[in-house]
């Protein structure tokens, strides 16, 4: 008996033994962020590579060399490491990896060795991204697989200061109802999804309301997953604050509180504008606290906070005193309940509206706060650097930030030559620089620019535009070839020579007319030969790559040169109209709606360009029909009309793609041109302002409207643009 005691007891010794030994294998094995991420992009790859933190590091840096027959990474965080992955990845697989989740990342069977150590070491320690836009331009319909993806591609960019607003409407719902208020009222204060970053800059109240309570739910859970991954990496989201936005219906809460309409924005009705409550009014640090709070219960911080208390809308005062205390009690409030606070504001309307914004109200703004506790985004440096302009923000800290892109406007723009010398004369001229961003409103079509003002926060010395766009034009097309190279070229010094500005699309996506464009939204002008871009296609296509990044250029650069093209068309249109020319009109109007169906096919090869896969995201979210028509109502009108059409934003978010063009843009120019023709066969000038009601009703109709378009990719884009070259030749080779 004691035998088989004693054998008892070994067998138990020895399964427990064994239970923690599995245990601490479990735990050994567990994957840190930068190996899941690295499972993430390259999953055939990831056992190839050994990443290892370093210890001690003053700076942001990584390290990359050869050993034996892996890849060793090593970076002070999680954030330094990814970006030494993407530099491995760029520079010696020539991969490149898209914001994209659904484009695919080629990599080379075997894993080039790297003949000597690589070290970097990163300029700035705050390295921004986003914008408010960019969530109802490019985000409002992403799940979490989207985000995943995305957040993997910040931390390879060395993103490491998010803006991370998601879900905060359910805060509000929250603060809103302990004071009081409906469940109607406050769902109807909120606007639509895509036209929730106007509501919550003040502009626009009730537009596209109420908002579904199973959107606020699901953006409450997707915000803690979205900054529960930001930090894994060592980012630091930036949450919002209270800036003194409130419903109308407070003022029954709050009948004696200083409760403002700001002034009207984008051409809404007064209905639609925005509420301020003055921050000397005692209700506003109470609002403050009560949002902070349960946002920090929901969400963490990271002890950074977004306030933009007048963006594109006017103050009740202009006096600096007024301005100052604004600046103060904003910053004090959220000090009140986050002793660490710092406060982060855009710059955007210093630039914007610098008629109003004098230095001296400027002045009086950002210094209210303390030294260093508030920071500034210089939000359009590629155009007009705001630091410049105030004796460098009078000593604030500021953020260089290249903007890029208004309203998702498919252009190719961009000054890359311009944005390396500001970048450098403001590293040179500027201890209070600390960081260095993007704003985008929206993804766009110009990735080159993004990824060079983020490669530039790890190169400690003047870049050479020349070198960095060759091996650009390698890590697009996937190895090393002379015509990619030669093409990006001509791109870099032909093409790439403006910065985006507000206001661009073809004339493909304008509202038609016999001359100019049909709103300041859509302006087709461009500072280039047409005659170069279509030789730049040409050339990009006589030794094709199988690389999804090369396919994508292909697509990119020839949706332009057919969008230019359009101008010429309308042109010779316009002239058999004043000419009374029945034949011309019809030829050249056949012309112009042939070049939609071509352009068309053409987008309809990339994901990224498919207006059907926008509406079926915006669909996926809705829990019942009723709301799958409510998202894609909101997904057609930020796209198209943006409010009701009469307002000046309409178009302001154009974009090139597919399903958008023959299905909508197409459907305005086959109206015009059928209303013109028949002017001109019955003998009496066109009707311009009959036409501008009916295409406006057309617009409208058509956001309400429920078409089915292709939401995944099809063709061979580098056969359809090799078909489109040589249908389109004759128009470029006189």
């Amino acid at each position: 008996m004691v035998k088989l005691k004693s054998l008892f007891l070994l067998t138990l010794i020895t399964f427990v033994n064994l239970s923690c030994k599995n245990t601490e294998s479990f735990k050994e094995k567990k994957q840190s962020p930068i190996e899941a991420l690295a499972k993430r992009i390259a999953p055939n790859h990831a056992n190839k590579f050994i990443f290892e933190v370093l210890e001690n590091s003053e700076k942001d840096i990584f390290e990359i060399q050869s050993k034996e027959d892996k890849i060793l990474i090593r970076g002070n965080n999680y954030n330094s490491i990814a970006v030494g992955l993407n530099y491995y990845l760029k520079n010696y697989c020539k991969t490149y990896v898209s914001w994209y989740v659904d484009d695919k990342i080629d990599l080379p069977e075997t894993l080039p060795t790297i003949s000597k150590k690589i070290t970097k070491s990163a300029r700035v320690e705050n390295r921004f991204f986003l914008n408010y836009c960019t969530f109802g331009y490019t985000m409002p319909w992403w799940q979490w697989k989207d985000w995943e993806h995305f957040i993997d591609w910040m931390a390879l960019n060395g993103v490491n200061m998010p803006l991370a607003i998601t879900g905060q409407e359910a805060i509000w719902y929250e603060v809103w109802k302990e004071y009081g208020l409906s469940d109607e009222q406050i769902r109807s204060y909120f606007t639509g999804p895509a036209h929730l970053p106007w509501h919550r800059m003040s502009n626009l109240d009730k537009w596209g309301g109420p908002l579904p309570m199973s959107w606020l739910k699901h953006q409450k859970d997707l915000q803690k997953k979205i900054v529960a991954r930001e930090r894994e990496f060592g980012m630091t989201p930036v949450l919002p604050a209270f800036a003194g936005h409130v419903p109308e219906a407070l003022k029954a809460i709050f009948p004696e509180a200083k409760i403002n309409q700001l002034s009207s924005w984008g051409g809404f009705k007064d209905k639609y504008r925005s509420f301020f409550l003055d921050p000397l009014d005692p209700a506003f640090k109470e609002i403050q606290h009560k949002f902070l709070k349960k946002q920090t219960e929901a969400f963490g911080t990271d002890h950074i906070y977004g306030a933009d208390p007048f963006n594109e809308v006017h103050p009740p005062s202009w006096e600096p005193d007024y301005l100052a205390t604004v600046s103060n009690t904003i910053y004090s409030s959220i000090k009140d309940i986050d002793p660490e606070a710092n406060w982060l504001q855009m710059s955007w309307i210093f630039y914007f509206e610098r008629e109003h914004w004098t230095n001296e109200r400027i002045e009086a703004m950002v210094k209210a706060v303390p030294q260093d506790k508030m920071m500034l985004l210089d939000y359009y440096c590629e155009k007009e650097e705001v630091w410049q302009m105030t004796d460098a923000f009078f000593g604030q800290p500021f953020i260089w930030c290249y903007l890029g892109n208004f309203g998702g406007n498919t252009m190719l723009a961009g000054n890359l030559d311009t944005v390396e010398k500001r970048i450098e004369n403001a590293f040179a001229k500027n201890k209070n620089m600390w960081g260095l961003g993007s704003t985008l409103e929206a993804f766009d079509v110009n990735p080159l620019m993004y990824e060079y003002v983020f490669e530039k926060v790890w190169t400690n010395k003047s870049t050479n535009t020349d070198k960095w766009i060759k091996n650009w034009a390698d890590i697009r097309y996937g190895s090393e070839n002379n015509n990619a190279r030669e093409s990006w070229n001509l791109l870099h010094k032909k093409i790439y020579k403006d910065p985006a500005r507000l206001g661009q699309a073809t004339l493909t996506n304008t509202r038609p007319t016999l001359a100019g464009s049909g709103n300041w939204t859509t302006d087709p002008t461009i500072n280039y030969d047409n005659k170069e871009l279509f030789k730049i296609w040409q050339l990009l296509l006589e030794k094709p790559s199988t690389k999804t990044s090369y396919q994508y250029d292909v697509t990119n650069i020839g949706r332009q040169v057919l969008g230019n093209l359009f101008s010429e068309l309308r042109a010779d249109f316009t002239k058999n109209y004043n000419n009374k020319n029945r034949r011309g009109l019809k030829e050249s109007g056949e012309k112009m709606l042939t070049l939609f169906d071509d352009l068309d096919k053409l987008l309809g090869t990339q994901s990224s360009f498919l207006l059907g896969k926008w509406l079926e995201d915006a669909k996926s979210f809705g829990v019942t029909k009723e709301e799958e028509k409510y998202y894609e109502h909101n997904a057609r009108n930020i796209i198209t009309t943006w409010g009701t059409g009469a307002q000046s934003l309409n178009d302001y978010a154009n974009r090139s793609w597919a399903g958008l063009t023959k299905g909508f843009y197409k459907k305005r120019w086959q109206m015009f041109i059928d209303d013109v023709t028949t002017s001109v066969e019955n003998n009496k000038p066109f009707d311009k302002d009959a036409f501008f009601k009916k295409v406006t009703q057309f617009e409208w109709d058509w956001t309400q409207g429920n078409e089915l378009y292709e939401a995944k990719p099809k063709g061979n884009s580098v056969q359809i643009a090799k078909d489109l070259v040589a249908k389109y030749r004759t128009y470029f080779n006189n």
